[in-house]
C-alpha cells in the first residue's frame, strides 16, 4: 500500500501505508509494525514528533486542499 498522508481538521497528520520515520540523524523511530500513526502539528505533544492528543480545544486549522505554485527551476 502506498505512503497516505491525511491533513486533519483542527489535529494531527495521520500517516498510513509503508513508511519509515527518521530523526535528523537518520535514525529510524522504532514504529513496533504500525502502518498508522499521527504526527503532531500543533507542537503541545509531549510525544513529539508522535499526536498525543494535547491539540484538543487549543489548534484551529481547517484542512484544504490547494495547488501549489509552479515548481521553481
Amino acid at each position: 500500500m502506498p505512503t497516505k498522508l491525511t491533513i486533519n481538521n483542527n489535529g494531527p497528520i495521520k500517516v498510513e501505508g509503508d513508511f519509515e520515520i527518521v530523526d535528523t540523524l537518520g535514525k529510524a523511530y522504532g514504529l513496533q509494525g504500525r502502518t498508522i500513526v499521527s504526527l503532531c502539528r500543533c507542537g503541545l505533544s509531549a510525544n513529539k514528533p508522535f499526536c498525543d492528543g494535547s491539540h484538543k480545544e487549543k489548534f484551529v486549522h481547517t484542512a484544504t486542499a490547494f495547488d501549489l505554485p509552479p515548481k521553481k527551476v
